[in-house]
């Protein structure tokens, strides 16, 4: 059993050591206009003040360049507010449908960054009036792994204000990423209500219990043979 286990540890820590680059994403994006989901971590970036002075909202940073804000409301031509429906902002604290009334983030021509506490394999938004020009680019540390474009949320991409423009978007990756920056070359891309889980990581016990594996293996070996 020691064997197994120590085998596997030096893998990882010969891994560790040479540097690793994380691989290309295969992004998965499913899309509704209702629907949310269930059991991960949610963030509606209510607490953040009005601005471009971003913050820390359950756990994940959240940070604007060059005009990107936390925003309430709609401004014509520059941001519009997405649209709750189908109770699907139950799990976030907005149980009314319409127009959301709550702060939510826009990037302008510009970016939101979101720094996640841990990695992650999945992010849920709910991403209002979607525009083919709307682009989530998905980052471990700063190797982007993976993006996708509001042409891959639905094809009629065109900014739709209404009901039927904003939808909840999940989005699964095969590669962990723990930062995700929301970018668009025209006004506007506006959000709220992530979702997103965190990656199991080892117990410390495991880990403890691993090394000791290893060592054990290593003194067994140095003995020498009678």
């Amino acid at each position: 059993m020691f064997r197994s286990l120590s085998a596997g540890l030096g893998v990882c820590c010969a891994v560790l050591a040479l540097g690793w680059t994380p691989a290309q994403a295969t992004l998965t994006v499913s899309a509704a206009v209702g629907g949310a989901p269930t059991g991960v971590n949610y963030v509606n970036f209510d607490n953040l003040s009005l601005g471009s002075a971003g913050g820390t909202s359950n756990g994940v940073t959240v940070s604007f360049t060059p005009d990107g804000q936390a925003v309430q409301g709609s401004l014509a031509n520059v941001y519009a507010a997405p649209y709750l429906s189908d109770n699907n902002g139950d799990l976030f604290g907005d149980p009314a449908n319409g127009p959301d009334t709550t702060t939510y983030l826009s990037t302008g021509i510009g970016t939101v960054t979101l720094s996640l506490p841990a990695n992650a394999e999945y992010l849920g938004l709910l991403w209002g009036s979607v525009d083919a020009y709307n682009t989530l680019s998905f980052y471990e540390g700063t190797t982007l792994v993976g993006s996708t474009t509001g042409s891959m949320v639905t094809a009629s991409a065109d900014g739709d204000q209404g009901v039927n423009g904003t939808y909840y978007v999940n989005i699964n990756s095969t590669t962990p990423f723990d930062k995700v920056v929301a970018s668009s070359s025209q006004y506007a891309f506006e959000f709220d209500n992530v979702a997103y889980n965190r990656m199991a990581v080892p117990e410390p016990t495991t880990i403890t219990l691993l090394g000791a594996g290893l060592i054990g293996l290593g003194i067994a070996r140095r003995k020498p043979a009678r």
